[in-house]
């Protein structure tokens, strides 16, 4: 796939992800960031990056640990929200407008980088691996939190595709679910790589009400119901609560919806 192609898809991908408002889907990933920090263990005063940030959520946990810390993500509106929450914590965090493909820093420039569900989106995903490897410095940790290729990550994409298919010619995000794909991306530029598989547990108030949060707010449900048919509509939102049923854990008619996902931590050469 050349680069206009690529191109192309980020500007579709960029649209999709201003529907709705992220940061209500992101609440469920406070609990992948606080672990995937507590994995890679950054410091005070070491200079921390989270990549395709979204609403700063993994940002403001490295912050906390008095990290200096910068955010980039691709939707202004989300960079507006990460601030807006940085603020109202009294953190002092540098988020930038950006594309992880494309990061505007130097090269050998963070002691730790991040991504929490962000960066295993980026289409151009070796350009989008080489931009992680480049700027952070020789011997600091790449910490990844992103979907697998197996439960409720893989059954949520798939009823999605059923109804709207993905980019044709464009590796599937749940590639860097897998030790594989990470060795593929990761690999020539790290000296080890360390994978855990670890499960996140997803609070609604019922399968009706997880439903609603995600064909609400979430940009690929919001942009797939735009895009198809009254009939199809109702028999994706019929899908996706069967998705969340499957996974669900809870048995007094809330929704506990278990997420296994991958944690990796990878060392720079």
């Amino acid at each position: 796939m050349d680069e206009t192609d690529f191109a192309g898809v980020t500007e579709n991908q960029k649209e999709t992800w201003k529907s709705g408002d992220f940061n209500e889907i992101a609440r469920q990933n406070v609990v992948m960031a606080e672990a995937l920090c507590e994995a890679v263990d950054p410091h005070p005063g070491q200079r921390v990056l989270d990549v395709a940030c979204g609403s700063g959520t993994a940002a403001l946990v490295a912050e906390r640990r008095y990290c200096e810390v910068t955010g980039i993500d691709y939707v202004s509106g989300l960079i507006d929200r990460a601030e807006a929450r940085a603020e109202a914590n009294g953190q002092d965090i540098d988020f930038h407008v950006g594309d992880a493909q494309d990061m505007p820093f130097p090269d050998d420039s963070y002691d730790v980088v991040l991504s929490v569900y962000g960066v295993q989106f980026a289409p151009d995903q070796e350009r989008a691996a080489r931009e992680l490897l480049r700027v952070c410095k020789s011997g600091g940790k790449i910490g990844l939190a992103g979907p697998m290729p197996e439960g409720w990550s893989r059954d949520w994409f798939a009823a999605h595709a059923e109804y709207v298919p993905p980019p044709p010619d464009v590796h599937s995000p749940l590639r860097w679910g897998t030790s594989e794909g990470l060795e593929e991306l990761l690999g020539s530029g790290v000296r080890s790589i360390e994978n855990n598989r670890r499960t996140a547990l997803q609070y609604y108030r019922s399968i009706d009400h997880a439903v609603e949060v995600f064909s609400t707010y979430f940009g690929p449900t919001i942009r797939a119901l735009e895009t198809i048919n009254p009939d199809d509509q109702e028999n994706l939102l019929d899908d996706l609560g069967t998705v969340m049923s499957r996974y669900n854990r809870a048995t007094d008619g809330t929704a506990i919806v278990e997420n296994q996902y991958l944690q990796t931590v990878a060392t720079k050469e």
